[in-house]
C-alpha cells in the first residue's frame, strides 16, 4: 500500500512560527504552502518551495480567505466571484514562483474554514473545483475523506487525494470536531500514530465516540502549527513504515502516474 504524508507549512505570522519546518520537510511528501492570505508571503513561499524542493517534497496550495487577522478559520460567507477570485490568485501566485525555481505545484487544499465550509457544503464544494480546474485541469484536489470535496471532485472528475488528519479527532458524521472543543486535538505524537495506523489499516475514519466510517485513505495531514508537530511526523512515518507502507510525494502515487 502506498500512502503520503502531508503538512501546511510556510503559515509565518502572529500566530505561528514556521521554525519548525525545515525539519518536518525531511520527514513529509508533500507540502500545502500558505499563499499569503491566512499566513506567509512571498519571501516564505520562496524558503519553503526551494526547502521542499532539497527534499524532493511534492508542491501545493493552500488557499484560505484572505482573514489574516483570524489565521483563516473563522467562517465568512462570502460571494461566489469573490471566492473563485482568491482561489485562483493564491494558486497562480505560488505557480509563479515555483516556476522561477524550477518546482511545479502539484495539488491544492484548502485551508482552514474555507476547507472545513466546503466539507460541508456542495456548492462551496464545486466553486472551490471548478476554480482550481480554471487554473490547471491536472491539479490534484486535497481533500478530506468522505467531504462534499471529495464528491465535487469525482462529479468534475478531477484528480482527486482523499486524507486523513493525524492529529485532530472526528464528529459521527466524518467532520473535523471544531477546534474550540477540548476534545478536537490529538496532542500526543503516540497517540497520534495509533490513531493513524487504525484507520489506515481499517480504511475508516476513527470518530471521537468510537464510530468507524469507511473511507479511502490516500494522504495523512500532520499540522504544522501543532506543539508536537515534528515528533508526530517522525511517529506516523515510522508506524507507517514498519506497518509496510510505502510513502511517496502525492504526484507519485501510482493512482496519478
Amino acid at each position: 500500500m502506498e500512502i503520503n504524508i502531508n503538512c501546511d507549512l510556510g503559515e509565518s505570522s502572529k500566530f505561528h512560527s514556521t521554525e519548525n519546518d525545515p525539519s518536518l520537510l525531511k520527514i513529509v511528501n508533500s507540502a500545502n504552502v500558505a499563499c499569503g492570505y491566512h499566513a506567509g508571503d512571498r519571501l516564505t513561499m520562496e524558503k519553503t518551495v526551494k526547502i521542499s524542493k532539497e527534499n524532493s517534497v511534492s508542491i501545493g496550495a493552500h488557499p484560505s480567505f484572505n482573514d489574516p487577522e483570524n489565521f483563516g478559520r473563522k467562517r465568512l460567507n462570502l460571494p461566489s466571484d469573490v471566492i473563485r477570485k482568491l482561489i485562483i490568485d493564491q494558486i497562480i501566485t505560488l505557480s509563479n514562483i515555483s516556476t522561477k525555481l524550477d518546482v511545479k505545484v502539484t495539488h491544492v487544499k484548502p485551508h482552514g474554514a474555507l476547507n472545513n465550509m466546503a466539507c460541508e457544503d456542495y456548492d462551496l464544494a464545486k466553486l472551490i473545483a471548478k476554480s482550481i480546474l480554471e487554473v490547471n485541469k491536472e491539479l490534484i484536489f486535497l481533500i478530506p475523506a468522505g467531504s462534499q470535496m471529495e464528491k465535487a471532485g469525482k462529479k468534475f472528475e478531477m484528480k482527486t487525494a482523499t486524507e486523513i488528519f493525524a492529529d485532530r479527532n472526528y464528529e459521527d458524521n466524518g467532520n473535523l470536531i471544531s477546534r474550540s472543543k477540548n476534545n478536537a486535538m490529538i496532542a500526543n505524537p503516540k497517540i497520534a500514530k495509533k490513531h493513524v495506523i487504525r484507520m489506515v489499516k481499517n480504511q475508516a475514519l476513527n470518530c471521537y465516540s468510537g464510530k468507524q466510517i469507511p473511507c479511502q485513505i490516500d494522504s495523512i495531514c500532520v499540522h504544522g502549527d501543532g506543539q508536537n508537530a515534528v515528533d508526530t511526523a517522525k511517529e506516523i512515518k515510522e508506524g507507517l513504515i514498519n506497518s509496510g507502507i510505502i510513502l511517496k510525494p502525492l504526484n507519485k502515487l501510482k493512482k496519478f502516474i
